[in-house]
């Protein structure tokens, strides 16, 4: 199995009501990439989010008495940002040495319940996690579908911390068109052994593997991944969330 990972260069600063999915095809265009059946598109959340209007003007926050406390006491943060995190909260993880872990509605344990200030509109702007990336990504591919005549699968990514590991892995949190695990059990090792407990995250090491030329100072928010054999599927992101009942950490 050969892959390729292409860098789509070309696409347009996004704003609120773009057409995100006409965008990344006129910059495919451009760049002279076709788009065919067995396809992976990879777009970074920061796009979505901005081109669904995910993005906050901190000028218009009112930090609540508890964020104050919060970014004086934890964080260091500016009030108003840890205000925003707080409304994209459901459940705080940890709070230590600065750091402010949370859960989101959809069920995402990251840092600051992925609000951003990087690459936003604006330096009072920040930038939250789409509401529903799964959604995002079926609309992407409904899209791309229709250009390449045949089945396409689309990977929202964002950037996470991971446990027990130093440095940052782009990981995906909207899938579809295939699904995000593959699950090996009942297959057989080299050894001819069954195997009972390999289940491979594959949204996330092509995530992880877009991301390698998806750098956020390149301006690149999307990559075209060609050659990966998977199985079409509607997919969803969420099927990479370990339930709580085998979470040992949570």
């Amino acid at each position: 199995m050969t892959i390729s990972i292409t860098p789509i260069p070309g696409v347009p600063s996004i704003q609120p009501g773009n057409d995100l999915a006409a965008l990344l095809l006129s910059s495919l265009d451009a760049a002279g990439l076709t788009l065919g059946a067995g396809d992976i598109v990879v777009v970074c959340q920061k796009v979505v989010s901005k081109a669904e209007g995910r993005i906050v003007d901190l000028n218009s926050v009112t930090p609540s008495t508890f964020a104050r406390t919060l970014a004086a006491q934890t964080t260091g943060k500016d009030p108003r940002i840890v205000e925003v995190v707080l409304r994209e909260t459901r459940r705080i993880v940890r709070m230590d040495r600065g750091h402010l872990i949370t859960e989101t509605g959809p069920g995402w344990i990251c840092a600051n319940a992925g609000v951003d200030e990087s690459n936003s509109l604006a330096p009072h702007a920040v930038v939250l996690l789409p509401l529903d990336p799964d959604a995002s990504a079926q609309r992407l591919r409904a899209a791309f579908e229709r250009r390449a005549r045949g089945g396409v699968a689309v990977l929202i990514t964002d950037t996470f911390g991971r446990p027990w590991r130093e440095g940052l892995v782009d990981f995906a949190i909207g899938v579809a068109g295939m699904n995000g695990i593959l699950d090996l059990r009942g297959q057989h090792d080299l050894n001819g052994r069954e195997l009972h407990h390999t289940v491979m995250a594959q949204a996330d090491a092509l995530a992880a593997a877009a991301g390698l030329v998806m750098r956020k100072g390149d301006g690149i928010p999307a990559a075209l991944v060609r050659g990966y054999d998977f199985t079409p599927a509607e997919g969803s992101g969420r099927h990479l969330i370990r339930a709580a009942e085998f979470d040992l950490f949570r």
